[in-house]
Protein backbone atom coordinates (compact mmCIF):
# COMPACT_ATOMS: atom_id res chain seq x y z
CA UNK A 1 0.00 0.00 0.00
CA UNK A 2 1.05 3.58 -0.58
CA UNK A 3 2.85 5.02 2.43
CA UNK A 4 2.16 8.58 3.54
CA UNK A 5 3.56 10.67 6.37
CA UNK A 6 1.53 13.54 7.77
CA UNK A 7 3.88 15.84 9.67
CA UNK A 8 2.11 18.24 12.04
CA UNK A 9 4.24 21.28 12.88
CA UNK A 10 2.02 23.91 14.43
CA UNK A 11 3.78 24.42 17.74
CA UNK A 12 5.00 27.69 19.15
CA UNK A 13 8.10 28.53 21.17
CA UNK A 14 6.27 29.29 24.43
CA UNK A 15 7.70 26.61 26.73
CA UNK A 16 11.07 26.77 25.06
CA UNK A 17 11.07 30.57 25.53
CA UNK A 18 11.74 31.40 21.90
CA UNK A 19 10.15 33.93 19.56
CA UNK A 20 10.73 31.40 16.76
CA UNK A 21 8.38 28.38 16.61
CA UNK A 22 10.22 25.37 18.04
CA UNK A 23 10.03 23.36 14.81
CA UNK A 24 12.27 25.98 13.17
CA UNK A 25 14.91 26.17 15.90
CA UNK A 26 18.29 24.81 14.87
CA UNK A 27 19.50 21.50 16.22
CA UNK A 28 23.10 20.63 15.34
CA UNK A 29 23.05 23.36 12.69
CA UNK A 30 19.82 22.31 10.99
CA UNK A 31 16.17 23.18 11.77
CA UNK A 32 14.34 20.63 13.91
CA UNK A 33 11.67 20.20 11.24
CA UNK A 34 14.22 19.34 8.55
CA UNK A 35 15.70 16.64 10.78
CA UNK A 36 12.19 15.20 11.11
CA UNK A 37 11.53 15.25 7.38
CA UNK A 38 14.99 13.84 6.65
CA UNK A 39 14.18 10.89 8.93
CA UNK A 40 11.17 9.90 6.82
CA UNK A 41 13.01 10.31 3.53
CA UNK A 42 15.85 8.17 4.91
CA UNK A 43 13.27 5.49 5.63
CA UNK A 44 12.02 5.71 2.04
CA UNK A 45 12.76 8.21 -0.76
CA UNK A 46 9.33 7.31 -2.19
CA UNK A 47 7.24 8.20 0.84
CA UNK A 48 4.58 10.87 0.20
CA UNK A 49 4.70 13.64 2.79
CA UNK A 50 2.05 16.17 3.78
CA UNK A 51 3.42 18.98 5.95
CA UNK A 52 0.86 20.91 8.00
CA UNK A 53 1.95 24.40 9.07
CA UNK A 54 0.20 27.56 10.27
CA UNK A 55 -0.25 29.82 7.27
CA UNK A 56 1.78 32.55 9.01
CA UNK A 57 4.75 30.16 9.07
CA UNK A 58 4.80 29.52 5.32
CA UNK A 59 7.33 32.33 4.65
CA UNK A 60 9.69 30.89 7.29
CA UNK A 61 9.37 27.47 5.68
CA UNK A 62 10.17 28.82 2.22
CA UNK A 63 13.24 30.63 3.60
CA UNK A 64 14.45 27.41 5.23
CA UNK A 65 13.94 25.42 2.02
CA UNK A 66 16.06 27.93 0.14
CA UNK A 67 18.75 28.34 2.80
CA UNK A 68 19.28 24.61 3.40
CA UNK A 69 18.63 23.57 -0.22
CA UNK A 70 15.89 21.16 0.78
CA UNK A 71 14.77 19.48 -2.44
CA UNK A 72 12.50 16.62 -1.31
CA UNK A 73 8.89 16.88 -2.50
CA UNK A 74 6.50 17.96 0.26
CA UNK A 75 2.81 18.85 0.00
CA UNK A 76 1.99 21.89 2.16
CA UNK A 77 -1.31 22.28 3.97
CA UNK A 78 -2.55 25.11 6.16
CA UNK A 79 -3.13 24.07 9.77
CA UNK A 80 -6.17 24.79 11.91
CA UNK A 81 -6.65 26.36 15.32
CA UNK A 82 -6.07 23.02 17.09
CA UNK A 83 -4.06 19.87 16.44
CA UNK A 84 -7.33 18.02 15.74
CA UNK A 85 -8.21 20.51 13.00
CA UNK A 86 -4.67 20.47 11.61
CA UNK A 87 -4.58 16.68 11.27
CA UNK A 88 -8.04 16.65 9.72
CA UNK A 89 -6.93 19.24 7.16
CA UNK A 90 -3.76 17.31 6.44
CA UNK A 91 -5.76 14.15 5.76
CA UNK A 92 -7.73 16.06 3.12
CA UNK A 93 -4.56 16.07 1.02
CA UNK A 94 -4.56 12.26 0.90
CA UNK A 95 -7.00 11.05 -1.74
CA UNK A 96 -6.13 7.35 -2.08
CA UNK A 97 -6.12 4.37 0.24
CA UNK A 98 -2.88 3.41 1.93
CA UNK A 99 -1.15 3.83 5.27
CA UNK A 100 -0.42 7.17 6.92
CA UNK A 101 2.07 7.82 9.72
CA UNK A 102 1.03 10.91 11.66
CA UNK A 103 4.07 12.40 13.33
CA UNK A 104 5.02 15.43 15.42
CA UNK A 105 7.24 17.85 13.51
CA UNK A 106 9.28 18.29 16.69
CA UNK A 107 10.26 14.62 17.04
CA UNK A 108 13.39 14.83 14.88
CA UNK A 109 15.15 11.70 16.17
CA UNK A 110 12.66 9.09 15.01
CA UNK A 111 14.49 6.17 13.41
CA UNK A 112 13.87 4.28 10.18
CA UNK A 113 13.28 1.14 12.25
CA UNK A 114 10.46 2.79 14.20
CA UNK A 115 8.87 4.24 11.06
CA UNK A 116 9.12 0.91 9.25
CA UNK A 117 7.68 -1.01 12.20
CA UNK A 118 4.71 1.36 12.35
CA UNK A 119 3.86 0.77 8.69
CA UNK A 120 4.27 -3.01 8.89
CA UNK A 121 2.05 -3.29 11.95
CA UNK A 122 -0.59 -0.87 10.65
CA UNK A 123 -0.82 -2.97 7.47
CA UNK A 124 -1.91 -5.88 9.66
CA UNK A 125 -3.81 -4.22 12.53
CA UNK A 126 -4.97 -0.96 10.87
CA UNK A 127 -3.47 1.01 13.80
CA UNK A 128 0.09 1.11 15.18
CA UNK A 129 1.06 3.52 17.94
CA UNK A 130 4.64 3.97 19.19
CA UNK A 131 4.88 3.88 22.99
CA UNK A 132 7.52 3.25 25.66
CA UNK A 133 7.46 1.87 29.18
CA UNK A 134 7.81 4.23 32.14
CA UNK A 135 11.25 4.31 33.74
CA UNK A 136 10.26 5.93 37.04
CA UNK A 137 7.67 5.42 39.73
CA UNK A 138 4.45 7.36 39.35
CA UNK A 139 1.76 8.55 41.69
CA UNK A 140 -1.84 9.55 41.12
CA UNK A 141 -2.89 12.77 42.84
CA UNK A 142 -5.98 14.75 43.71
CA UNK A 143 -6.24 17.92 45.76
CA UNK A 144 -5.63 16.22 49.11
CA UNK A 145 -3.94 12.85 48.58
CA UNK A 146 -1.47 10.93 46.45
CA UNK A 147 -1.45 7.23 45.69
CA UNK A 148 1.22 4.95 44.22
CA UNK A 149 0.27 3.41 40.88
CA UNK A 150 1.68 0.31 39.18
CA UNK A 151 3.79 1.82 36.39
CA UNK A 152 3.89 -1.47 34.45
CA UNK A 153 0.29 -0.86 33.45
CA UNK A 154 1.07 2.47 31.75
CA UNK A 155 2.86 3.60 28.60
CA UNK A 156 4.16 6.95 27.37
CA UNK A 157 2.68 7.50 23.94
CA UNK A 158 4.82 8.86 21.10
CA UNK A 159 4.50 9.34 17.37
CA UNK A 160 4.43 8.05 14.69
CA UNK A 161 0.84 6.95 15.08
CA UNK A 162 0.14 5.02 11.92
CA UNK A 163 -3.22 4.01 10.45
CA UNK A 164 -4.94 2.72 7.39
CA UNK A 165 -5.98 5.94 5.64
CA UNK A 166 -9.69 5.12 5.52
CA UNK A 167 -9.72 4.26 9.23
CA UNK A 168 -8.22 7.54 10.44
CA UNK A 169 -10.14 9.66 7.93
CA UNK A 170 -13.36 8.15 9.22
CA UNK A 171 -12.25 8.69 12.81
CA UNK A 172 -11.65 12.39 12.23
CA UNK A 173 -15.31 12.82 11.29
CA UNK A 174 -16.25 12.66 14.98
CA UNK A 175 -16.88 15.80 16.99
CA UNK A 176 -13.76 17.54 18.28
CA UNK A 177 -13.22 17.28 22.04
CA UNK A 178 -10.39 18.71 24.22
CA UNK A 179 -9.86 15.27 25.76
CA UNK A 180 -8.75 13.91 22.37
CA UNK A 181 -5.07 14.71 22.75
CA UNK A 182 -3.65 12.53 19.96
CA UNK A 183 -4.67 10.52 16.93
CA UNK A 184 -4.95 7.27 18.86
CA UNK A 185 -7.55 8.80 21.17
CA UNK A 186 -9.52 10.03 18.14
CA UNK A 187 -9.46 6.58 16.53
CA UNK A 188 -10.39 4.93 19.82
CA UNK A 189 -13.34 7.30 20.32
CA UNK A 190 -14.49 6.38 16.82
CA UNK A 191 -14.57 2.71 17.85
CA UNK A 192 -11.26 1.37 16.56
CA UNK A 193 -8.93 -0.91 18.53
CA UNK A 194 -5.54 0.68 19.27
CA UNK A 195 -2.41 -1.43 18.79
CA UNK A 196 0.80 -0.37 20.51
CA UNK A 197 4.35 -1.22 19.56
CA UNK A 198 7.67 -0.51 21.26
CA UNK A 199 8.90 3.01 20.54
CA UNK A 200 12.28 4.45 21.51
CA UNK A 201 13.53 6.60 24.38
CA UNK A 202 15.59 8.49 21.80
CA UNK A 203 12.42 9.54 20.00
CA UNK A 204 12.09 12.67 22.13
CA UNK A 205 9.77 15.60 21.55
CA UNK A 206 11.44 19.02 21.50
CA UNK A 207 9.33 20.93 24.02
CA UNK A 208 11.58 22.59 26.62
CA UNK A 209 15.13 24.05 26.47
CA UNK A 210 16.82 20.94 27.83
CA UNK A 211 15.32 18.89 24.99
CA UNK A 212 17.52 20.78 22.52
CA UNK A 213 20.61 19.87 24.55
CA UNK A 214 19.58 16.22 24.77
CA UNK A 215 18.66 16.11 21.09
CA UNK A 216 22.00 17.53 20.01
CA UNK A 217 23.84 15.01 22.21
CA UNK A 218 21.88 12.13 20.71
CA UNK A 219 22.57 13.32 17.17
CA UNK A 220 26.31 13.57 17.90
CA UNK A 221 26.28 10.07 19.41
CA UNK A 222 24.83 8.67 16.19
CA UNK A 223 27.68 9.99 14.06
Amino acid sequence: MTEYALIVAGGKGTRIKSHLPKQFLELAGRPVLLHTLDAFFRYSPHIKIVLVLPEDDFPIWHEIVKKFQFTHPVVLQTGGETRFQSVKRGLEKISTEGLVAIHDGVRPLVSSDIIGASFRLAAVHETAIAAVRLKESIRMTDQDNTKAVDRSRFRLVQTPQTFRVSVIKNAYEIKEDPSLTDDASVAERAGHVISLFEGSYENIKITTPEDLVIGEALLKARK
